[in-house]
């Protein structure tokens, strides 16, 4: 560990404030949760000048219902704000699923949805909901408000599509991919503590297509959606997919690397078992 080196808090009212603030200030950062930024400031990975603490920026602490039927989650809001909340648990429950298997509770209390997909992380938990849900950011930055989709999100590890100084101020899931079943599968090195070691999620959507959804974390450079699997569960079906292809094209799909958590083979082999246990988990229905 290193001590934190001098930097000045700022603590912002509005969103046009935060950006403001980073823009007059050389080497800022936002703040949401902080259990990543803090972290990689104590071990000397990041040494900003500033951090601008989002938390007060009262619409970012929200989840609401927007007019076009969709669910808006602030940036302020916490993964375990965002696993319980009625709305996310009746309409999204794989998102509410997979916040719960993130870290720790007390874990869980703190980080933010949109701090665990703007850290980029190859192995992030909420990204395979998100993807699978067709979510998208909204984003807020010098020239006005964008949305990007989930899809065009991540870019490599540690790298997103946000462009310098833009503020990511709430993930939009859209009411066409309410409902569904799914199953994730993750395995680490020790439960609800360890980041993943390999996970795969497999989610089936009524109102939408492609109507089956699979998605692998920790063995690509980016959490990975299989299109590819996914056509083919739509054309047979769980019950009547051939599990030992989509199970090869899976693995195919993915690249994983050898680090402390496990090797590239164990990944490999997990996927296959993991894709193929998430496909007999919807044929049973």
């Amino acid at each position: 560990m290193h001590a934190l080196k001098p930097f000045t808090y700022h603590r912002p009212a509005s969103v046009d404030e935060a950006l403001a603030l980073w823009a007059s200030t050389a080497e800022a950062m936002y703040l949401a949760g902080g259990t990543d930024l803090l972290g990689r400031m104590r071990s000397g990975q990041f040494a900003p000048k500033a951090v601008i603490d989002i938390k007060r920026i009262e619409e970012l602490g929200r989840i609401e219902l927007l007019d076009d039927g969709s669910l808006a989650i602030g940036a302020a809001v916490s993964v375990a704000a965002a696993a319980r909340h009625p709305e996310v648990q009746t309409r999204y429950p794989v998102l509410s699923q997979c916040c719960d298997e993130l870290g720790s509770y007390p874990l869980r209390q703190r980080a933010t949805v949109i701090g665990n997909i703007c850290n980029a992380s190859p192995c992030a938990d909420t990204a395979p909901a998100l993807l699978c849900l067709d979510a998208s950011v909204d984003v807020a930055g010098k020239n006005g408000r964008r949305r990007i989709p989930m899809m065009e999100f991540f870019r490599g590890p540690g790298q997103s599509a946000l462009k310098p100084g833009e503020l990511a101020c709430r993930v939009i899931l859209p009411a066409a991919s309410i409902g569904g079943r799914s199953h994730y599968g993750r395995l680490a090195r020790r439960k609800a503590v360890d980041i993943a070691t390999v996970g795969a999620l497999v989610l089936h959507l009524p109102k939408v297509e492609p109507h089956h959804r699979v998605v692998l974390v920790a063995v690509a450079p980016i959490p990975l959606r299989l299109p590819e699997v996914e056509r083919l569960l739509d054309a047979k079906g769980p019950a009547a997919a051939d599990e030992a292809a989509e199970t090869e094209m899976a693995v195919k799909a993915c690249s994983p690397i050898t680090d402390l958590r496990g090797t590239a083979e164990y990944r490999r082999e997990m996927v296959g078992v993991l894709v193929k246990r998430g496909i007999e988990v919807l044929a049973q229905g």
